[in-house]
């Protein structure tokens, strides 16, 4: 693949350009078992420099896209090769092309009934080559999972897009990851919702300033205490910085 990974405080993060984004998703495709694409942002990539699940899902991911401008700034900041920054929608937007134009298929897990009924008639309008072959609901009772598992496992899609009512995240798809055949998972927590029409994507050029924070904390408040892990994760990097000199 056309990536180069790159290590910022401990935790791998990929350079990976956009024009070289389809072949790297076809390579993907190409290889055997369970893949895994990641959108980091800032506050998981502190929280992959613990000892837990999501760092070692994050160590075996095949392909780790930077959703936060602090990750490029850092980078810049230690002298690494600076990767890009990708908008999650637009990356998962980019990555259904590249299976629609190559006549795939992908499977949804995740948000509500409706919600998920109205994504699909929207996704099947926009990429008309694109197989969707099956979908199931997030929030499900735990005793139905062995049943989501076998259908995606027959079904055998090139992606399952999992989106909001998936307690684990990312990590859902790192503990299940032997019990598939060969599948790339990628979690977008507003991608069904966005497709439905029923959540607001970022604007365009508040993303491109890095202000989307901004809309998490109007959603959630107690999101303006992030501003201490985020002046955590300044002093890291001046501490590295200092150390290699």
């Amino acid at each position: 693949m056309a990536v180069q990974r790159i290590n910022l405080l401990g935790v791998p993060v990929d350079v990976c350009r956009p024009e070289d984004l389809e072949s790297t998703i076809l390579e993907l495709m190409a290889k055997p078992g369970t893949k895994q694409i990641v959108f980091l942002s800032i506050w998981n990539l502190l929280k992959a420099r613990r000892q837990n699940d999501y760092a070692e899902c994050i160590r075996n991911a095949d392909l780790i896209l930077p959703v936060s401008k602090s990750i490029l700034k850092g980078a810049k900041s230690l002298k690494l090769a600076v990767p890009v920054r990708y908008n999650p929608f637009d990356a998962v937007i980019s990555i259904m092309s590249v299976l629609d134009a190559h006549y795939k298929s992908m499977y949804f897990l995740g948000s509500r009934k409706v919600m998920l009924q109205s994504a699909e008639r929207h996704v099947r309008d926009t990429f008309p080559k694109l197989q969707i072959v099956g979908r199931y609901v997030g929030y499900y009772p735990k005793p139905i999972e062995k049943d989501v598992i076998q259908a995606i496992y027959k079904s055998s899609p090139s992606l399952v897009l999992l989106c909001d009512g998936i307690r684990e995240k990312d990590v859902w798809a790192y503990h299940r990851r032997n019990q598939f055949s060969s599948s790339i998972f990628l979690y977008y927590r507003d991608a069904i919702g966005i497709f439905s029409e029923r959540v607001h994507r970022v604007n365009e050029e508040t993303f491109k300033r890095g202000h989307e924070i901004w809309i998490e904390i109007l959603r959630n408040p107690f999101k303006i205490f992030l501003i201490f892990p985020y002046m955590w994760y300044k002093l890291l990097l001046l501490y590295t910085r200092l150390r290699k000199k």
